[in-house]
């Protein structure tokens, strides 16, 4: 242990960093992250979980003759919208050593 600190100031340290982890973990979970494909025909919106809340499909994307562009615009706007929620998780809890442990400073 430091110089000057002792047990009582190490637990305060540790709870303080343990509410601020349930903090960003909350916000995280209570953010939406959108993302569009072509143009705004397929938007997708996920959560910080992150989860899938919804999908939208504009009606003049649906080309029964190429549905595998429609399938393409959904996996891109998918997978932007899950890459923006990594990185929103990644700058929420950046400070917590990214899920790796937790960085005390003095240990």
């Amino acid at each position: 242990m430091q110089r000057g600190m002792n047990r009582n100031d190490l637990m305060r340290q540790a709870r303080q960093l343990q509410e601020q982890l349930v903090k960003a973990q909350e916000e995280i979970e209570n953010t939406t992250i959108e993302a569009t494909a072509g143009g705004g025909a397929v938007t997708v919106v996920v959560n910080g979980k992150p989860k899938v809340e919804s999908i939208a499909i504009d009606p003049d994307a649906i080309d029964p003759d190429d549905v595998e562009m429609l399938q393409d615009l959904i996996l891109a706007a998918m997978n932007e919208a899950l890459e923006k929620a990594q990185a929103l998780q990644a700058e929420k809890l950046g400070m917590f050593g990214g899920g790796g442990g937790l960085k005390i400073p003095g240990l």
